[in-house]
């Protein structure tokens, strides 16, 4: 089924609409609980699809670590397997972090998907300074491929053997494995794969390919050209770092062409950052998109995986790389879901019910007042929902500051005030509330602000 770029659009709006609510409730400070009848994984299975999320393995504990055995059917090692992490020095390996999240894959009965074989970046310093000639590279890569894979033979589902090969135009990314080996590093690595583990699934990925364009042209291509040469390839990821809006209307369609090419399809890295800060309509908007994306992959039957780069804000990579942007992944810091994971539920076949509106909400009072100082408390009550941590904000008039607080961690920048749970009062119970309190000093006035839960 191919989608216009009006349809899409016309599909967008509407989302958008239906998703308002759910923003503004979860804006607000609604609950960590989660609303979804089912676990995603547990949808996603049901429509013949594996649901996944990139994990850092420090983080496998508490809320992070039961959020992501949970809801998810698969785990994407964020840095674990990359070349840089598992051989840091010639011959010397350290699998720690590798080896971490492939147990807790099985223990929670989930697949794992192997990031990245071959890629032109997070290589070690011996590897990208020194002087190779072709034959000495193509060992190298041999053997890395080889020792990896090998070392995980049977407990991988898929490898990213080859990562980002193209540049925007559709022509070769020059790189180390470009200049050196020229265009046969791609097969060649492919064919060291399925040696070292012939049950692996084996994909190309890149970004900046979800929609047709020269780039996903050129990725098709290319994957034909392998599969007519019998070279091993059964999968093409779309790495899918959106921005908020831009949905590629030709998604489905895409995805569609490279299934009819008789190889898997896999969205594998799927975030959509905003300009910051985010608000409802955002959010909004934001929940539209995953959903336009998630219910693309149903659509198509050799859409197989769609993994989240990161399921809540705390753990991605876009404030880091992209400044200004960032709340782009399904939950928030503080692992509360947003409207876009309610969204990925929907789109997957799942009905959720939603915390109502004002479920939690923070009361800000003046408990005594001399000369130029105060005391001040802030009440956090829930009613209907529960939170598993919190942060509350506000804005000052001039002459107010805080300057010694209790039962919370405040910092204050010009007027604005944030206030962080202590390592023992996170929890506020449906029904059940929280107090903190704080000193500080005014002049000229001290009035009461409006409090926000984020």
């Amino acid at each position: 089924m191919r989608s216009s770029s009006t349809s899409l659009r016309t599909r967008l709006a509407a989302l958008c609409a239906g998703v308002a609510a759910t923003a503004a409730l979860i804006a607000a400070g609604g609950g960590s609980a989660h609303a979804a009848d089912t676990p995603l994984r547990d949808l996603a299975a049901a429509k013949g699809k594996v649901i996944g999320t990139a994990v850092t393995g420090s983080k496998l504990t508490g809320t992070y670590g039961d959020l992501a055995g949970s809801q998810f059917g698969s785990l994407t090692p964020g840095n674990a397997m990359k070349w840089e992490s598992v051989e840091p020095a010639r011959g010397t390996f350290d699998w720690t972090e590798a080896d971490q999240i492939v147990a807790f894959a099985q223990a929670h009965g989930q697949q794992v998907r192997g990031h990245t074989l071959v890629w032109h970046n997070q290589n070690p310093g011996w590897l990208t300074n020194g002087s190779w000639t072709s034959a000495q590279l193509a060992t190298l890569l041999q053997d890395h491929i080889s020792t990896e894979v090998g070392r995980y033979k049977g407990r991988i589902a898929a490898w990213d053997v080859v990562n980002e090969p193209f540049n925007e135009d559709g022509t070769y990314r020059t790189s180390l494995w470009y200049n050196g080996l020229g265009t046969d590093y791609i097969a060649n690595a492919l064919t060291w794969a399925h040696a070292a583990d012939p049950a692996a699934k084996l994909y190309i990925n890149d970004y900046n390919v979800e929609g047709v364009n020269a780039k996903s042209t050129a990725l098709y291509n290319l994957v034909k050209s392998l599969k007519e040469r019998g070279v091993p390839i059964d999968g093409v990821g779309l790495q899918a770092h959106l921005i908020l809006g831009q949905v590629p209307s030709t998604l489905q369609q895409n995805i569609q062409r490279f299934a009819d090419l008789g190889v898997d399809v896999a969205i594998t890295e799927l975030d959509v950052r905003m300009a910051l800060p985010a608000d409802s309509a955002k959010l909004a908007h934001q929940a539209a998109d995953y959903k336009a994306v998630t219910a693309a992959c149903v659509a198509v039957t050799r859409c197989v995986n769609l993994t989240v780069w990161g399921f809540a804000d705390s753990d991605s990579w876009v404030e880091g790389t992209f400044p200004g942007y960032g709340a782009a992944t399904p939950y928030d810091a503080n692992y509360a879901p947003k409207p876009a994971y309610y969204a990925i539920a929907e789109a997957l076949g799942g009905t959720t019910t939603t915390p109502p509106t004002g479920a939690c909400s923070a009361t800000y009072s003046v408990v005594n007042q001399w000369n130029t100082g105060f005391t001040g408390q802030v009440r956090i009550a829930c009613s209907g929902a529960a939170l598993s941590s919190w942060k509350a904000t506000w804005a000052y008039g001039a002459g107010q500051q805080v300057t010694q607080a209790w039962n919370a961690s405040c910092t204050q920048s010009g007027a604005a005030v944030t206030c962080t749970n202590a390592s023992y009062n996170g929890t506020v119970p449906d029904g059940g509330s929280v107090t903190f309190g704080f000193n500080g000093t005014w002049s000229g006035g001290n009035p009461v602000p409006t409090v926000t839960l984020g």
